[in-house]
């Protein structure tokens, strides 16, 4: 009983700090004020492009795109290399993985951007290429340590290898599944404001604004919606987490 009154007090605490996230980003005459008082001398606080709560859109929109696509992606190559008739794909499928993962991000978008053009494309396929790794990994990992005897009784009990994978393996793997899936979305979060450099807009284009014209309230404007986003996203991934463990 206690467990569960400390999961709905977390979600109920979840629910009360996006409240005000939505609240904050919504009221640009806040942050006005409090970016002046930062920052008295400076002539412009706030990024003109737009406001907070449509650059927080436009980059979410990213992340849920990105992330979407890597948890879909992920999970289904995770699930390919573990079967018998593509577990001789393993080690390569991993190797890419990480090497994917080691290439800088804005030369991940040098590289799209001829071929995929400015803006949103070439900044999802850059944060698709970074959150996959974390997703195929803990997909690989999740299913590879289910005991081989769990196997076996499924199988005795008649079911099919389909049955096994949905009914046994990836349940049993849920957990570790949601944790790279959590991981890749924070990672995804931060990294996406990378995407301003090439007119995809969001929570990156004040903070590049801001280095540009060396005003750090522009700076500010951008950086502190984002590391609360990432607590956002982190805290409900994990809130979701835990529901499915104890379930």
């Amino acid at each position: 009983m206690t467990e569960k009154r400390s999961r709905v007090l977390s979600w109920v605490l979840l629910g009360l700090f996006l409240l005000a996230f939505v609240l904050l980003i919504s009221n640009m005459a806040w942050w006005e004020s409090f970016l002046r008082w930062l920052f008295p001398g400076e002539k412009q606080v706030l990024h003109p492009r737009g406001t907070l709560l449509e650059l927080v859109t436009e980059h979410l929109w990213m992340v849920i795109v990105s992330s979407g696509l890597a948890t879909i992606i992920g999970i289904s190559i995770g699930v390919l290399v573990t079967r018998p008739m593509g577990r001789q794909y393993l080690p390569l499928v991993s190797s890419l993985s990480s090497l994917g993962q080691t290439f800088p991000p804005v030369a991940v978008l040098a590289l799209a951007v001829p071929l995929l053009g400015f803006g949103f494309k070439p900044t999802v396929a850059a944060l698709l290429l970074y959150g996959l790794l974390p997703i195929l990994r803990n997909t690989i990992v999740g299913i590879e340590n289910i005991p081989a005897d769990v196997r076996e009784a499924a199988y005795g009990m008649g079911m099919s290898s389909w049955q096994v994978l949905f009914r046994i393996e990836l349940p049993l793997a849920l957990k570790v599944i949601m944790s790279g899936i959590r991981i890749s979305v924070v990672i995804n979060i931060g990294t996406a404001t990378v995407g301003a450099t090439i007119g995809a807009g969001g929570l990156g284009s004040p903070i590049i604004a801001g280095l540009v014209a060396e005003n750090p309230a522009f700076v500010l404007e951008g950086a502190i919606p984002a590391a609360l986003l990432a607590f956002s996203a982190d805290a409900l991934l994990g809130n979701i987490e835990k529901t499915i463990s104890t379930a």
